[in-house]
């Protein structure tokens, strides 16, 4: 696939599953749903492979290596990106989630040598700039027993385990592993651990019955899970992990025009300047001689 297709696609699945995330809250427990969500993926993927003949042996090794990236990727990161989602509308979420973008630079560093240039720490700070002013009243009296604070808490600790499971499937690739296999073998661990943490804490295990929550769950791990994740990982791998989060700096825009829509999220000046700053953050970060950036797009087939 062309990598703007798997560009374009990315954007949009991700644009809208954070509003598909608001429909799962309510009936079925959080741990619960992200289980659901990944075995239905995870299942989906594993015959996919199945079907097409592609090898899914791998040594004890890479098995650990997978398994911590579906702990952190499909598991702890969602477990908390759900959980905030209970307390702060989905497009803020996605706002908050779009930091990503700093932190795989910074993991990418650690990992790959990667230099971090003036640019990089500038737009950081634009970043981390913005977070402040979207939520500069709640910081004023931060307090962890407060709806917006612990959102914002369970947020940041959601993206920072979605970057390091992202960052695991870079080493993998670099290893030349396969993309798609990997994934369905990640997803496959990432729904047992949450079934695990689920019964640990003593969740029951029920569906809703709900249009709403069936198709959100269809969604999810059909199109958000399985197609979305296919394609960012393929992307990821082939321009690196800087050059695929610039997606993050637009599906924000889609799911906060949805929360408009459907959450009745209102804009306040200080939402509009801190999400301006947060955007343009991300751009001065990823930001690219257009050439080069438009030759890295259309690279790449599979």
């Amino acid at each position: 696939m062309n990598n703007i297709f798997l560009y374009v696609t990315t954007v949009a699945i991700w644009g809208s599953s954070w509003l598909a995330i608001k429909f799962q809250l309510g009936i079925v427990p959080p741990e619960v749903s992200v289980a659901y969500r990944f075995l239905l993926a995870a299942a989906i993927l594993l015959l996919f492979c199945a079907i097409r003949g592609r090898r899914l042996s791998f040594n004890r090794g890479d098995h650990l290596r997978m398994a911590f990236q579906g702990v952190m990727l499909f598991g702890t990161n969602y477990l908390l990106l759900y959980h905030a989602s209970q307390y702060l509308t989905t497009g803020l979420v996605a706002v908050i989630f779009s930091t990503i973008v700093v932190m795989n630079i910074l993991g990418g560093a650690l990992l790959f040598r990667n230099a971090i240039s003036g640019r990089v720490a500038v737009g950081g700070l634009l970043g981390l700039c913005g977070i402040t002013t979207v939520f500069w009243r709640d910081l004023m009296g931060f307090d962890l027993s407060s709806d917006t604070a612990l959102g914002l808490t369970l947020a940041i600790g959601g993206t920072l385990a979605a970057s390091i499971g992202m960052l695991s499937s870079a080493v993998y690739q670099k290893r030349g592993l396969p993309v798609i296999e990997t994934t369905a073998i990640a997803m496959a661990y990432g729904a047992a651990y949450m079934v695990l943490l689920a019964l640990i804490l003593g969740k029951p295990f029920v569906i809703d019955s709900r249009v709403s929550y069936l198709a959100a769950l269809a969604f999810l791990a059909l199109f958000a899970s399985v197609i979305g994740f296919s394609c960012y990982l393929t992307l990821l791998g082939r321009i690196g992990a800087d050059r695929a989060s610039y997606s993050s700096v637009l599906f924000p825009i889609i799911a906060l025009t949805l929360s408009v829509i459907f959450e009745d999220f209102r804009w306040t000046p200080l939402a509009m300047v801190g999400t301006a700053l947060i955007l343009t953050g991300n751009v001065f970060i990823l930001r690219k001689p257009k050439s080069t950036l438009k030759e890295e797009l259309r690279g790449g087939t599979t």
